[in-house]
């Protein structure tokens, strides 16, 4: 019989799991959906199925994947949600409790040490034709783009046993660009680059080291370069087996980050080193007009050190230098220097960076990210923020007190339409009524609201990332 669920934060508001897997063929709309926004978008998250072995070894990060799928045509929207079938949860289910725990995926039983625990519980793409639920520490898991059946891993071909969860998809050529962690033996410093074509076929992959072992979330890539930031929330397995923690913020190593020629040999990667900080998120990064290709500029969530994670010792980290805001990098390949700069572009709180993807790693003028603009706001964001990095300027749409908005998907009004224009959707949770609601907003004008809102009878829990995919 399954445990009831612990009470801990992770486990509280809209951080609890929903234990039903739904589907809605037309869900009531308020306002009207824009003609031509036909497609998908999915969102992904954790949602643990069973209670957790230790919840004090228990993490946000370590819950089952969801994906929840909105269907939009013709003005109306269909919903669907489904837990990614992965072996981990497979094995789970037939159980009747939870196998796996811990950072790694630690089985309660030594017989389990071979089984695949994978989660697939933090982003979603679109690629090659199929839609992929990712996590860093697996292989892509793919899903039926429209009934959301668990169709299993793909490693186009030979992929490492780990992957991304933030792939770089180029808009030009179609390619993905991907990294990994971890690699050569668990919360080690091996490290990978690679790409996969359009078809989906394995084209590239490369080993090499990081200086040392970290969470390395998400990476950076431009139009000419792949940049791989080693930032100090290092990996240990010593540690975690002296009952530390496996991941933890060490200031002192400093920052690393490695820039390598998309079409150069491995080894001739350059390390840039910095003053300590943390980035989950990329908006994104350009090789910049006029330098040769010597100065790469890079817009990231930089906070100034690593959220939700503790010390070396164990002692939990500061919650306010948890907070990320919106800066540029600076990286002269042709100065003599190895130092890259970090400059801050935005003073509001915020995470889950998008841009018009039409404009990944080239000089872009549009981004867009949730914010917490409220004092005491916690960690859940209120507003969706429009903003140009180069000019400061930005506009909000902010839901009400107790309220909270996801990461904001940006869609095109069409393949021809400038910049920024079109729609961006994101997953609104409605405290007063315990559900979520599909908002619709004019990317241009994000501050003058919804015009268009679709409304779930229960809640979406707080998850990651997500992807659309046009019909």
């Amino acid at each position: 019989m399954a445990q009831p669920y612990p009470d801990s934060p992770f486990f509280r508001g809209n951080y609890a799991p929903i234990a039903i897997e739904a589907e809605a063929h037309d869900l009531p709309v308020r306002g009207t959906i824009p003609d031509g926004l036909c497609g998908s978008l999915y969102r992904n998250g954790p949602n643990p199925q069973f209670a957790p072995l230790d919840p004090k070894a228990h993490h946000w990060f370590l819950g089952d994947g969801m994906v929840h799928a909105f269907h939009l045509a013709e003005g109306r929207v269909a919903y669907r949600n489904r837990w990614v079938r992965t072996p981990r949860w497979q094995a789970e289910r037939e159980a009747g409790r939870p196998l796996f725990g811990g950072f790694g995926g630690r089985p309660a039983d030594p017989a389990l040490a071979q089984m695949d625990a994978g989660l697939a519980n933090t982003s979603v793409v679109w690629h090659g034709g199929q839609l992929l639920a990712l996590e860093e520490a697996h292989r892509p898991f793919a899903l039926d783009p429209l009934t959301l059946e668990s169709l299993g891993y793909r490693d186009f071909g030979g992929l490492p046993p780990r992957f991304t969860a933030h792939p770089k998809q180029d808009p030009r050529s179609g390619e993905m660009l991907f990294f990994a962690y971890g690699l050569g033996g668990p919360l080690g410093p091996g490290m990978a680059y690679g790409t996969v074509d359009a078809a989906g076929r394995l084209t590239r992959c490369d080993r090499f080291e990081a200086p040392y072992a970290a969470m390395v979330h998400d990476f950076v890539a431009t139009d000419r370069h792949v940049l791989f930031p080693v930032l100090p929330l290092t990996a240990s397995l010593t540690r975690a087996q002296r009952g530390g923690p496996a991941f933890a913020w060490e200031p002192e190593k400093g920052s690393r980050i490695g820039i390598l020629k998309r079409d150069a040999p491995i080894d001739t990667m350059r390390w840039f080193e910095g003053d300590p900080c943390y980035v989950f998120h990329v908006l994104n990064a350009w090789d910049a007009p006029g330098s040769g290709g010597d100065v790469i500029l890079a817009d990231v969530m930089q906070s100034p050190a690593a959220p939700l994670f503790p010390r070396a010792d164990g002692r939990p980290g500061d919650p306010d230098a948890g907070t990320a805001r919106l800066h540029r990098w600076r990286f002269d390949l042709a100065a003599a220097t190895n130092r890259f700069t970090s400059t801050p572009l935005d003073d509001l709180a915020g995470e889950f960076p998008r841009l018009d993807e039409r404009y990944a790693g080239l000089p872009n003028r549009i981004g867009f990210f949730a914010a917490s603009t409220r004092r005491n706001a916690g960690d859940a964001f209120d507003s969706i923020v429009r903003i140009e990095p180069g000019t400061g300027a930005r506009s909000l749409f902010t839901v009400p007190q107790g309220d909270a908005v996801s990461e904001p998907v940006f869609v095109p009004r069409d393949a021809a339409a400038p910049e920024g224009e079109g729609w961006l959707l994101a997953v609104v949770f409605r405290a007063a009524e315990n559900r979520t609601d599909l908002v619709v907003l004019d990317a241009a004008a994000p501050e003058a609201g919804p015009v268009a809102t679709a409304m779930l009878p229960h809640r979406v829990p707080y998850g990651f990332h997500g992807c659309w995919r046009p019909d």
